[in-house]
């Protein structure tokens, strides 16, 4: 089995979902007393948040850039970035180890690719919504079409993240919310709809959507496992 170099704290809620998915997935997969080989770092969110904040994404760069070099040198044999927002800073990480790095947007993006889906709504802050160093890998490497809400939901998707989901604060009025969101996406097209934040998996489950959800969380977990058991 190979270890499995986890960049967390981005935030901790959800690199707990991480922990617990990765170490499920191994233990069905295996049986008996199997748990997963793992080495985390775990950041201080507040730090990379204000340099979200302030556009500054090179000195962002440069700090998880360390914590992966910590990681191969202790023995990670790949890297999993526990967030969706920060692989904005992915080749940054990336010029700094010599081992492989797990993107979020690929596992994704193939799972959409293999159930036919091509018109793909999309869900997450608003750099990943925005910004196009998210969508432009799905619609340039996969020929997804991407879809995001109106500015107004946008702004209501990103509040929820950052004022509630963070703090591991579950509501039932964002979940409407996002439910909402969810449907008009779908009534202007959306075959499915990609949780493109690592704590929508907190908020939104298969049964709060009429279309295939994409659990951004999740699916990158069980990609770790896959590439930690292959031989």
């Amino acid at each position: 089995m190979k270890t499995i170099g986890l960049i967390g704290g981005m935030s901790w809620e959800s690199s707990l979902e991480y922990y617990r998915m990765i170490n499920e997935l191994v233990q069905e997969k295996l049986g008996g007393y199997h748990s997963a080989k793992s080495i985390m770092i775990s950041v201080d969110f507040d730090e990379i948040e204000q340099y979200q904040k302030k556009g500054q994404w090179e000195e962002a760069g440069k700090q998880l850039k360390d914590a992966a070099v910590k990681l191969e040198r202790a023995g990670a044999d790949f890297i999993v970035l526990c967030t969706n927002t920060m692989h904005k800073v992915a080749d940054a990480i990336e010029e700094g180890i010599s081992i492989p790095f797990l993107h979020i947007a690929d596992g994704t993006a193939n799972e959409i690719v293999e159930k036919g889906i091509h018109k793909i709504g999309l869900l997450g802050t608003k750099y990943t919504m925005e910004q196009e160093f998210y969508i432009s890998r799905l619609v340039e490497q996969f020929g997804l079409q991407v879809m995001v809400p109106e500015e107004k939901d946008r702004e209501m998707v990103n509040r929820i993240i950052f004022d509630e989901l963070v703090f591991g604060k579950v509501n039932e009025n964002s979940r409407e919310e996002y439910q909402r969101i969810i449907d008009k996406l779908v009534s202007q097209g959306a075959e499915g709809v990609i949780l493109g934040c690592t704590e929508i998996t907190l908020l939104i489950k298969q049964e709060n959507s009429p279309v295939p959800v994409f659990d951004t969380t999740y699916i990158h977990a069980k990609k770790a496992v896959e590439k930690a058991l292959e031989n």
